[in-house]
């Protein structure tokens, strides 16, 4: 028998894992350079804190998505972190020739020994395919073909591939993969099918960006589905632990701290909602106004329904989630720079403290000692005196002390 067969888990449960998604989105009134950094700080405080990834996005505009380079910014985080995951949230994959994609993340894979999830996607943003000269209508169809010769590259082949983009003569990898076990990819999923066709043909981890929206929310069981029939058919293995779930949370001790906490800078989220769909919102006047509408069932466009609150709403929709999916592996926060360090700090401290050992079973042994101590607590302080009594009479005999 195999050490890993003879491994066991936390009373056979399943263990679920938890992170956070940074596209990441900072206010046009603060530093930059500051900003950058506390994203950085923010992979140090949870590594320390135990979480399991943390995943930068690629955007080239639009003035709050700071981050052109989410490898630059990870192996900066990859220096100064010892166990937490670096996933790209995500690549995008039509800006770029995919062999130079591939082997820049392998380069980091190596330097943070074996920690990089390659997370890919066609770009969110209109204007970065403008400024580039991208057709928005062939941007899936690019990053199908980026993804096939990414996972023939990874796979060891010899690739000779001519697309109307790039072009690939007898291509290999140079540096391959830190772990033997190769280096996951994952592509991005909204709410159209396409996300869960792409995983499920070339066996890549489904990453549900909408998960908190109501027609994300919606379409989980129906796209797992997809995912899962579309893997079969290519002959890969559907497995739930690489499903991830990205949700926008904001905690604090109490409800109204956690409104407070986020009152300042929420607008700068809501004015860029604004800007991108072009329309006035009502909602978008006033903080007060843009929390309730982040906290309704609708939430905000692209993201859907926050957490602004305690721990206890957490588990709350992560519960709910669990009860739509059918079960999944990661839940990603999906962080914004809406509240101060000090905050956001705090609010993550929460999670690791109340939220995600509520699902990953770490304080069953605890409660169950406890619980035992509580239904015996009589006979076991019996015994503890009878073990003094006996000590006494060990000592003193026939000359017992008296009071």
């Amino acid at each position: 028998m195999t050490a890993a067969a003879t491994r066991h888990g936390r009373f056979g449960q399943p263990y679920m894992r938890f992170g956070a998604f940074l596209a990441p989105y900072s206010p046009l009134r603060g530093s930059l350079s500051v900003q950058l950094r506390r994203h950085i700080d923010l992979a140090i405080h949870m590594d320390r804190l135990g979480f399991d990834e943390i995943w930068f996005g690629e955007h080239h505009s639009c003035g709050l998505e700071i981050v052109p380079a989410p490898d630059v910014l990870l192996a900066a985080a990859a220096e100064q972190t010892t166990a937490i995951r670096l996933g790209t949230g995500v690549v995008s994959l039509p800006y770029h020739h995919p062999h130079i994609t591939l082997d820049r993340l392998l380069q980091l894979d190596h330097q943070s020994k074996g920690r990089v999830i390659i997370g890919t996607g066609p770009g969110k943003l209109a204007l970065d395919a403008y400024m580039m000269g991208v057709d928005t209508n062939v941007m899936r169809s690019r990053q199908a073909e980026a993804v096939q010769a990414m996972v023939a590259l990874l796979d060891g082949q010899a690739v000779t591939m001519k697309t109307d983009w790039f072009e690939m003569n007898d291509a290999r990898l140079q540096i391959l993969p830190y772990s033997p076990d190769g280096i996951e990819l994952a592509a991005a999923s909204i709410v159209s099918p396409s996300g869960s066709v792409l995983c499920g043909t070339y066996g890549l981890s489904l990453l549900s960006l909408a998960a908190a929206t109501p027609e994300g929310f919606d379409r989980l069981a129906a796209n797992w589905e997809i995912y899962e029939t579309t893997a079969a058919e290519n002959g890969h293995v559907a497995d739930r632990s690489g499903w991830r779930l990205v949700v926008p949370m904001f905690l604090a001790d109490t409800e109204e701290e956690a409104r407070a906490a986020v009152r300042g800078r929420i607008l700068e989220i809501a004015k860029y909602i604004e800007k991108q769909y072009a329309k006035e919102l009502d909602w978008a006047r006033t903080a007060d106004a843009a929390i309730e509408q982040f906290l309704s069932p609708e939430g905000y466009p692209g993201f859907g329904r926050a957490v602004i609150g305690t721990p206890a709403q957490a588990v709350e929709m992560i519960e709910g989630m669990i009860k739509q999916t059918g079960g999944f592996g990661t839940m990603l926060i999906n962080s914004m720079d809406i509240m101060a360090w000090e905050h956001t700090q705090r609010s993550f401290e929460l999670f690791a403290l109340e939220v995600a050992p509520h699902f990953q079973g770490t304080n069953r042994g605890r409660m169950a000692s406890d619980r035992y101590m509580a239904d015996n607590v009589q006979w076991l302080g019996e015994n503890l005196q009878r073990g003094v009594q006996t000590a006494m009479n060990n000592y003193y005999g026939d000359r017992q002390p008296t009071a």
